[in-house]
């Protein structure tokens, strides 16, 4: 599912995919539904080729969302995205206790509760394939 959900930088928020043209790729917002033309010269990753590096390897951002969803019963992240760098930084410690504080910066954990929240108020809540999930999430805490 995260394979079709979008970032793109420089617009804010997340986008669903919902056509490729010749050299662009025409996306609709998550938060207000318009559709707009994404460009070969944008950078655009996909929700489900992101990772977030731990002490040991790395973690599909499918399986850290799974953990969040699970921490937070389903709702919307409990932490402000404006709180403090060691609110931050504690959340992320209970979400994945091995993240690598080094190379995951507090941006990174604002943009990971950001784009749980969005995905939640979207009503998306698959993040990862079940065989997947169940085997790896377990792994993770």
């Amino acid at each position: 599912m995260l394979k079709e959900i979008l970032s793109i930088s420089g617009k804010p928020g997340l986008y669903k995919l919902v056509s490729q043209g010749k050299n662009m790729l025409i996306v609709e917002s998550l938060t207000d539904g318009k559709r707009i033309p994404a460009y070969s010269k944008d950078k655009v990753v996909s929700l489900g080729d992101i990772a977030i590096f731990t002490e040991t390897a790395e973690v599909k951002l499918g399986l850290v969302l799974e953990v969040i969803k699970t921490k937070e019963n389903g709702a919307v992240s409990s932490i402000n995205t404006k709180a403090d760098n060691d609110k931050l930084r504690a959340y992320m410690s209970e979400i994945l206790p091995e993240y690598d504080r080094e190379r995951v910066y507090p941006s990174d954990i604002r943009k990971l509760i950001t784009w749980y929240n969005s995905l939640i108020s979207s009503n998306i809540t698959d993040f990862t394939e079940k065989e997947e999930t169940e085997k790896e999430v377990s792994e993770v805490k």
